[in-house]
């Protein structure tokens, strides 16, 4: 879980990320967490709690859910809602969908978004990731040097658009 919620920390969000984290958080506070409580109940309910598996599941998925809840609420509250779509595609920033060309001549596409809206793939990068940063008020046609472990990577932006997120 990325350390998002940090005092005097902006912490810029998509439309559909901040969407998102609000049906996630409903969704736990209205669904999951009551009918976990009332498993848990009926789990204390039984009798010796020591061995009851229930009980004990119960009480450790409640404090995930717990501990889940509390993170998204911190976010949502720090959340700022920033939505480029419609944007004229003459620089990057934050919600832009960039194409990228590396020396090599491979072609990659990255959306730059908050820290809360990445994914298991590489195509969605936080906006305070080193690529993003390399790419952030680049235009077209730009070759910016991203910081890797291997050493500095030249690349070219190709194209900028900015859709609906």
């Amino acid at each position: 879980m990325p350390a998002a919620v940090k005092a005097g920390f902006k912490n810029y969000m998509t439309p559909a990320g901040h969407r998102r984290l609000t049906e996630e958080l409903t969704r736990l506070w209205r669904v999951e967490r009551p009918a976990l409580v009332t498993t848990v109940a009926w789990a204390a309910s039984n009798g010796d709690r020591s061995e009851n598996g229930d009980y004990i599941y119960g009480k450790r998925k409640l404090r995930e859910i717990d501990r889940r809840l509390r993170y998204l609420s911190k976010s949502l509250d720090s959340a700022v809602v920033v939505d480029s779509a419609g944007r004229a595609p003459d620089q990057v920033f934050f919600g832009a969908t960039v194409t990228i060309q590396s020396k090599s001549g491979d072609h990659r596409v990255v959306t730059i978004v908050g820290i809360d809206e990445l994914d298991a793939g590489d195509e969605r990068v936080s906006w305070r990731s080193p690529l993003a940063t390399a790419l952030l008020k680049a235009r077209v046609g730009d070759v910016v040097t991203v910081r890797t472990p291997r050493g500095p990577e030249p690349l070219e932006v190709v194209a900028i658009r900015y859709d609906k997120l």
